[in-house]
C-alpha cells in the first residue's frame, strides 16, 4: 500500500510510503482519500499525524504519470485530485504534517491541509508547477495565499522556487522547525496531546475558524454561535465546567 492508517493512543499516523519520493501518482491520491475518510469515521482516531518517512514527505505528483494525461483526461482526474487533499482537510479532528525533506508541489499542498506543520530542519517547501507550465491544481492557489497572505503566495507560486525552513517559519508556512530526528516525535506528541482533549469541542473549533476563512465574519459568527450554544448539551462540557469549579483551570479529564 502507498498509505497506511496506523493508530495509537488515540492518534492515526496517515503514512505516505511509495519510495524513493512519495510521488503522489493517482492511486496514492484515492487511497488518501480512502484513509483520510476512514480516520474521519473511526472513533479511535481523535488526531491525525500526515508524515511521510524520514527522508523526504512528498516531492509533488507523478510527473511521468502526469505527462501522459491529455486534456479531456485531466478534466477527469483534477476532480479527483482535489478530493483527495479536501478530504484530509476536512478530517474534524486536530491534524498535524510531519514534513522532511522535500515537500513540493502536492506534497505541499498535503501540508496546507493540516492544521499544523512541524518540518525538519533541512526541509524544502515549495510550489514548483510553473516551471512546468502548469499551476498548482490540488488547492495551492487557495490554501497558500489563505495560510501566508496573497504577497507571498504569488511569489512562491509564480517562481516556483523552494524555501528552506528557516524561511518557512518566517512568512508562516510552517509552524515549528525541529532537528530532523525529531519530527515524527514532536508531530506525534501534539496529536497526542490534543487527543485527550474534548472531541467534539475540537470539532467544533476547527469547523468554525475554517469555516468562517472561508466566508464573510457574520457567517462566520452564526456557525460559532450555534456551536457555542450547540456543545452546552455534550458531556464534555459538563465534565469541564465541574472540574473547573471544583479542581481548578486545566485538569479536565475527557473521554
Amino acid at each position: 500500500m502507498t498509505v497506511t492508517l496506523e493508530v495509537a493512543e488515540g492518534v492515526g499516523t496517515l503514512r505516505l510510503d511509495r519510495p524513493p519520493m512519495n510521488a503522489l501518482d493517482v492511486a496514492t491520491q484515492d487511497r488518501l482519500k480512502e484513509l483520510a475518510e476512514e480516520a474521519t469515521r473511526r472513533a479511535d482516531v481523535r488526531a491525525v499525524v500526515i508524515y511521510g518517512g524520514e527522508k523526504v514527505f512528498a516531492a509533488g505528483a507523478d510527473i511521468k504519470e502526469m505527462q501522459n494525461m491529455d486534456h479531456a483526461a485531466m478534466i477527469v482526474r483534477s476532480r479527483g485530485l482535489q478530493d483527495a487533499f479536501t478530504a484530509v482537510a476536512r478530517i474534524p479532528k486536530p491534524v498535524v504534517a510531519a514534513i522532511t525533506g522535500y515537500a513540493l508541489g502536492g506534497g505541499c499542498e498535503l501540508a496546507l491541509c493540516a492544521d499544523f506543520r512541524i518540518a525538519a530542519d533541512n526541509a524544502k517547501l515549495g510550489q514548483p508547477e510553473i516551471q512546468l507550465g502548469l499551476i498548482p491544481g490540488a488547492g495551492g492557489t487557495q490554501r497558500l495565499p489563505r495560510l501566508v497572505g496573497p504577497s507571498k503566495a504569488k511569489d512562491l507560486i509564480f517562481t516556483g522556487r523552494m524555501v528552506k525552513a528557516d524561511e518557512a517559519l518566517t512568512i508562516g508556512l510552517v509552524d515549528r522547525v525541529v532537528p530532523a530526528a525529531d519530527v515524527y516525535t514532536e508531530a506525534h506528541a501534539w496529536a497526542a496531546r490534543l487527543a485527550q482533549g474534548p472531541a467534539i469541542a475540537l470539532r467544533a473549533a476547527k469547523e468554525a475558524v475554517d469555516t468562517g476563512l472561508e466566508t464573510d465574519l457574520e457567517t462566520g459568527l452564526a456557525v460559532e454561535r450555534n456551536w457555542f450554544a450547540g456543545l452546552f448539551a455534550t458531556e464534555d462540557r459538563e465534565r469541564g465546567m465541574r472540574s473547573f469549579v471544583e479542581e481548578g483551570p486545566g485538569k479536565a479529564k475527557f473521554l
